[in-house]
């Protein structure tokens, strides 16, 4: 088995990427997607955030408020009291995800899609080596990034003036609290620049792919598991 991180910033469009990859044959997951299930109500993830934050970050259907927590995160500097409690219990089903996998087919290619892959400090320089065999970076320039993010977030409506400028800010203190691309750059075996149209990322993508496949099965042969 072959196990992958892929990373990008807010608005690189590693989504897009993962879903590339889950078209060829890659096991992939969502990081992101695994802490949405551990902060439903009734799962330890979210007591502890409930416990640790206060009924301020619960709405009055008993769900997380997720606007009043990035608010808290992002806006008031708490981010790291939330990762504490989330990264961890993230961390841990990933690495299960992945065993129960290579039980049953150890020549798999496992991806993990998380944006936060070198900025937890709930994972070592080591840890991340240990945890993945490659690791893939999604980038592209910060203006389109942003414009990504205010796309997404006003949900088909047309914005007003303040409510874009208030979109752009959010993703300008989301982007201030992630670890620069040229940074993520040295520390990651493939780079994959998304600036244009899903046919210009397909090339690369396969690419890497063909090569991940083939250190998956290399590594299943040497273990004797092909």
């Amino acid at each position: 088995m072959l196990r992958a991180g892929l990373t990008g910033g807010l608005g690189s469009g590693k989504s897009t990427v993962a879903a590339l990859f889950r078209a060829l044959g890659a096991h992939v997951v969502e990081a992101d997607a695994i802490g949405r299930t551990m902060m439903q109500p009734g799962q330890p993830v979210y007591h502890q955030i409930v416990e640790h934050f206060g009924s301020q970050v619960v709405g009055v259907d008993g769900q997380l408020d997720r606007s009043a927590l990035a608010r808290l995160a992002f806006s008031e500097g708490r981010v790291e009291e939330l990762n504490a409690i989330v990264h961890p219990a993230v961390i841990a089903a990933q690495a299960e995800w992945m065993r129960q996998i290579a039980a049953v087919e150890p020549d798999a290619v496992v991806m993990v899609e998380s944006a936060l892959i070198f900025e937890t400090k709930h994972a070592s320089a080591a840890g991340r080596h240990q945890r993945f065999d490659k690791i893939i970076l999604v980038t592209a320039p910060e203006e389109l990034k942003i414009a990504r993010f205010v796309e997404r977030n006003r949900r088909g409506t047309t914005l007003l003036a303040p409510e874009k400028a208030a979109l752009e800010a959010d993703a300008h203190r989301r982007l201030a609290a992630q670890m620069p691309d040229s940074e993520k750059a040295a520390r990651c075996d493939y780079v994959i620049e998304n600036k244009s149209s899903i046919a210009d990322l397909e090339p690369a993508v396969k690419r890497i792919y063909a090569e991940l496949q083939a250190a998956a099965k290399q590594t299943a042969s040497a273990s004797g598991n092909s």
